[in-house]
């Protein structure tokens, strides 16, 4: 049977997308519930020789998975990485190398099909990033149909980037789970304030996450 699956869509990059999606496996795990979490598309990977890669975003997923950093794990999680913290797209045209939507698609496709419980695919930059020459993040997910868990930030603006990127999953027909507010750092609201607000409009569950704590229950129980 095919796994329960929740793609992790980002409202805008570098907001948090990594911590949510480690926190969310950790919780999962903690209630004893197979979990499967995969990141196809990471940029910014240093090679795995490097003591840097402890640092990635693959890194930390397989640790919240309890996973060893091997390079098997490593290519089961993220079978295409780049070096440059660029967009995938950008990275890979760096090294020479080409990526195209029916195989990103193809390959997600099928973990769902042979993984059990629940897996958690993790998106990359945010919701509109590219991740081919011609397709973005939106157009992996609306070829995916799974459900999205959308994480944002707290940072000045955040309210209006999240809700846009609500409103756009909506257009779409994609089906929205809840939205995970990371808090950013030097962010001028409080936590509390800023998913208080986005809750008011969007429609779904809003969560808020502060970094070093653990997963809400709540958040675990809708995926």
């Amino acid at each position: 049977m095919a796994a329960r699956t929740v793609f992790v869509a980002g409202a805008g990059t570098e907001i948090g997308k990594t911590y949510v999606t480690a926190a969310l496996t950790r919780r999962l795990r903690g209630q004893g519930r197979p979990v499967r979490t995969l990141k196809p598309l990471a940029s910014s990977v240093p090679p795995l020789s490097d003591p840097a890669f402890a640092e990635s975003d693959t890194a930390r997923l397989l640790d919240a998975q309890g996973l060893a950093v091997e390079d098997e794990t490593v290519e089961a999680c993220s079978p295409w990485r780049f070096a440059a913290p660029l967009a995938p797209d950008q990275a890979a045209a760096l090294e020479g190398r080409s990526l195209a939507l029916p195989d990103l698609v193809g390959w997600c496709r099928m973990q769902i099909a042979h993984s059990e419980g629940t897996l958690i695919i993790e998106g990359v930059g945010g919701l509109m990033s590219p991740v081919t020459e011609s397709a973005t993040g939106l157009d992996w997910l609306r070829e995916l149909a799974v459900p999205a868990l959308l994480v944002s930030g707290s940072y000045l603006g955040a309210i209006s980037h999240t809700l846009t990127a609500c409103e756009t999953l909506r257009l779409h027909g994609i089906r929205l789970l809840a939205v995970a507010v990371s808090e950013s750092e030097a962010a001028p609201a409080p936590l509390g304030t800023v998913a208080a607000s986005i809750a008011r409009h969007a429609g779904v569950p809003v969560f808020g996450l502060r970094r070093g704590e653990a997963c809400p229950e709540g958040l675990a129980d809708l995926v």
